[in-house]
């Protein structure tokens, strides 16, 4: 029997919600037809829309349906890029970080390459903790040419939780829209949109127990974006496309469930992880926890080895069936450095080194049992195999 500790590339969808998401996919009908097929279907996705408004403690119609995180980054980025161009042609600063996931860094770096956009990276300390002190002094200085902040709440492969409202609070002194990917952060932290000052915000269904391909974007009423996909203007017109109903139903139970749980379900977790990190340090020396001195997702527990490959490791578990990561499943394949330890100031070989443990709903401490027991000769393999090769 496997064992899964890869939860923050996707989630075992929750039961409750498989049998939601069945149900409902044999409903027929277009949610934007006028007959009464059609209404029924739109009363579905309109009632999943105030349901996940709930949970996110936003307005229901902040809430545009997508098909997941990367959609919805790309959606903001580029559309508020676009929007506050058209109104001031000289705000083309993007301000982000080197820490964040591809579906933000790309369409940045795309922004640059296509539109001239000017990107401007917040630097990160060894613990990948933001530098908010010079992120305040920047914007007293350049406020004026920046068109938007782009920080994510949560790091998807180190777990390092971002103060946002501190991020928003300064921003918003300026008129500065701030996005956030919250992808790693939804249904593990609370994430009040309404309190957060934020002008837009990413969250994906399948990294909480929902299905693949829904997500959304969380745009704020007084925030205007250009949208990147036309067609039938639906979802206030920023995002066309047949809407996704029963994706959209089966979302919004999951981030029911995950708000309803959350603070048992951190305290859970919490103490799995504390489990984890205080027997990992016995294994061996090599094998040291990242970001030791930052605040982290409970479900998230990040170490690198000392002379060792991260992907070595990874195959040596998968062989005694146990899943785990090295980091963001959008990179996996990819044979380079971890680019969030390399902003975080490690070396490429130290970036090479990584182990990612992600907990969820179905994560149990004979798991960590079952990676502990694992965990040495994988380990003594990895650096026995790095030594042959040099």
């Amino acid at each position: 029997m496997r064992v899964y500790l890869d939860n923050a590339a996707t989630t075992p969808i929750r039961p409750e919600v498989l049998e939601c998401y069945i149900d409902t996919l044999k409903l027929i009908g277009n949610p934007s037809s006028v007959h009464s097929s059609g209404q029924q279907v739109r009363q579905v996705l309109e009632e999943a829309r105030e349901s996940l408004a709930k949970s996110l403690d936003c307005d229901r119609s902040e809430v545009l349906f997508t098909s997941g995180g990367t959609e919805s980054d790309n959606l903001a980025i580029k559309g508020i890029y676009w929007q506050r161009k058209a109104e001031e042609a000289n705000r083309n600063i993007v301000i982000s970080a080197g820490t964040e996931h591809h579906g933000v860094i790309d369409p940045i770096e795309w922004l640059e390459t296509h539109e001239g956009a000017e990107v401007v990276l917040v630097p990160v300390n060894f613990d990948g903790e933001l530098d908010l002190a010079w992120l305040e002094n920047y914007l007293a200085e350049h406020h004026s040419k920046v068109a938007l902040i782009s920080l994510m709440w949560a790091n998807n492969e180190t777990g390092v939780v971002t103060d946002i409202k501190a991020i928003t609070t300064m921003a918003n002194s300026f008129n500065i829209p701030v996005h956030t990917d919250a992808v790693a952060a939804f249904g593990h932290l609370p994430t009040s949109f309404k309190d957060s000052g934020l002008a837009a915000m990413s969250i994906s269904a399948h990294k909480l127990g929902g299905p693949v391909g829904i997500g959304a974007l969380i745009v704020s009423r007084s925030t205007k974006l250009v949208s990147i996909i036309h067609g039938g203007g639906q979802e206030r017109g920023m995002r066309s496309g047949t809407m996704n109903a029963p994706a959209a139903k089966a979302f919004a139970l999951a981030g029911k469930v995950a708000i309803e749980t959350l603070n048992d379900e951190r305290a859970r977790l919490a103490d799995i992880k504390q489990k984890l990190v205080e027997q990992a340090r016995t294994i061996n020396p090599s094998l040291t926890q990242t970001a030791l001195k930052a605040r982290t997702l409970p479900n998230i527990v990040h170490f690198t080895l000392a002379g060792g490959s991260g992907d070595s490791l990874l195959f040596l578990l998968d062989q005694e069936g146990i899943s785990v990561s090295t980091g963001s499943a959008c990179q996996a394949g990819v044979n380079r450095p971890s680019h969030v330890l390399i902003a975080m100031g490690r070396t490429e070989d130290q970036a090479k080194g990584c182990l990612r443990i992600t907990l969820g709903h179905e994560s149990t401490e004979a798991d960590i049992d079952a990676l502990l027991v694992a965990l040495p000769k994988a380990i003594e393999s990895t650096l026995r195999a790095g030594l042959s090769s040099q």
